[in-house]
């Protein structure tokens, strides 16, 4: 055997040995936190729900989480569920569990996993009074898309630090009902600063608290495909991912 062919194997060796394994490519060292993302419609369909699964898949990359995407119902079973530590609800509409899925997903709830609703997801499941208590509020109305001031209410939560305590942005801004007591309030939306606001002084327009032991985040920025792209609103989401995964 030459010193050159020597050479070559030691080097296809190190290769072989030091290449990432698929599992290291994807998800976090410990392989363990792992999203599933959730975008049934059943009523009206938003266009920037395509924008926002790139974002999100974007986001989970930077922070070395796994990422998956569905919009069959039948993945929420407790095989497929018990995969995830955290299931998102990105602009869901309507009515979009059956009785055995929506069982599924309260079970998986109630055992430690955690969740997460962008925009629509409040205008969805209004017939299941305990997912109106999880996402935190039902969407009532809203006006013509425009320009309105958030105002920061708690500027220390993951989600907002980055946030100046004023913010004017461009959506779609919901008006709700049966808003849940026991939110917590981090951005309150000005009505003073656009038309068409319903909720007065207390317009929370995104949240987060506890069910058991299952961390909840909500927010309701999300309509339009450009938020997706704003840096502001890009960090809120991975704010909000990372409350509920417990990483500050």
């Amino acid at each position: 055997m030459t010193t050159l062919y020597k050479s070559l194997l030691g080097i296809l060796s190190f290769l072989v040995i030091s290449a990432p394994s698929p599992a290291q490519e994807v998800g976090n060292p410990d392989g363990d936190r792992r999203i599933l993302v959730f975008t049934k419609t059943n009523g009206h369909r938003h266009q920037s729900i395509e924008k926002g699964v790139a974002t999100l898949r974007e986001l989970s990359k930077e922070e070395m989480f796994s990422l998956d995407h569905t919009e069959d119902s039948l993945q929420f079973n407790p095989d497929t569920l018990s995969l995830y530590e955290l299931v998102i609800f990105l602009s869901t509409t309507g009515d979009v569990l059956g009785p055995a899925q929506e069982a599924s997903f309260r079970q998986f709830i109630e055992g430690g996993g955690h969740f997460m609703g962008i925009h629509a997801a409040t205008d969805t499941e209004y017939d299941w009074p305990w997912y109106g208590e999880l996402v935190g509020a039902y969407f009532e109305s809203h006006p013509e898309l425009q320009q309105a001031t958030l105002q920061v209410v708690d500027p220390t939560h993951t989600s907002t630090s980055h946030m100046p305590e004023r913010w004017s942005h461009f959506d779609e801004w919901y008006n709700f009902m049966d808003i849940h007591p026991g939110i917590n309030v981090l951005i309150n939306l000005d009505e003073s600063t656009y038309e068409g606001g319903s909720n007065g002084a207390y317009h929370p327009i995104a949240w987060y608290h506890s069910l058991g032991g299952s961390r909840v985040f909500y927010t309701g920025i999300g309509h339009t495909e450009a938020s997706f792209d704003e840096p502001i609103f890009r960090r809120h989401l991975l704010g909000g991912i990372r409350y509920c995964l417990g990483i500050q």
